[in-house]
C-alpha cells in the first residue's frame, strides 16, 4: 500500500476527504468502524457516514474493498478498470495490490467461452509475504540446526 491513487481525485466532498485520508496513512486495510474511530473527532457519529464515503470512493476507483478483511484499502492506480490482485499475508497483514494483463485476459477468455458477463471480480491471495516468509524459513532453519 505505499502508492496511492489519491493524487488524481477529481472533487471530494469533505467526508469522502477525510476517509480517504484515514486509509492513505493506514499501514494496512481498515474496517468502517475503525475509520469511524478515527473521525470521530471530525464529527463522524455513525458507520453509516463511513460506508456512504467509502462507496462513493470505491466508485471513483480511489479505494477497493477487502472482501476476506472486510476491510478497505487505497488503491494503487496502476490497473485502470482492470481487477487487482490483493496478496494478503496471514502473519503480518500487510495487503500487496497486483496487477497481471495476462491474468486479466484468461479471465476474460474464461468467461466469453463459458457466456458468462461478470459485473466485478475480486481476487484475494492469503499467505505468506516475502518478509514473514523469510522470517519463518530463518525460524525452521535455526531449529534445524539445534536437532
Amino acid at each position: 500500500m505505499t502508492k496511492t491513487n489519491a493524487d488524481s481525485k477529481t472533487s471530494l466532498t469533505k467526508n469522502q476527504a477525510l476517509v480517504l485520508k484515514v486509509l492513505s496513512n493506514a499501514s494496512q486495510p481498515l474496517g468502517a468502524y475503525a475509520i469511524l474511530d478515527k473521525l470521530r473527532s471530525h464529527g463522524f457519529k455513525a458507520p453509516l457516514t463511513v460506508y456512504r464515503a467509502l462507496e462513493q470512493l470505491a466508485g471513483q476507483g480511489l479505494v477497493h474493498k477487502i472482501e476476506s478483511l472486510n476491510s478497505w484499502t487505497t488503491c494503487c492506480g496502476e490497473h485502470q478498470a482492470n481487477p487487482p490482485v490483493f496478496e494478503i499475508c496471514n502473519d503480518c497483514g500487510n495487503v500487496t495490490e497486483q496487477f497481471d494483463r495476462e491474468l486479466v485476459k484468461s479471465l476474460n477468455s474464461m468467461s466469453e467461452r463459458s457466456g458468462f458477463i461478470p459485473d466485478r471480480s475480486i481476487i484475494e491471495i492469503h499467505g505468506r509475504c516475502d518478509d514473514c516468509g523469510t522470517d519463518a524459513k530463518l525460524t525452521k532453519g535455526m531449529n534445524n540446526a539445534t536437532d
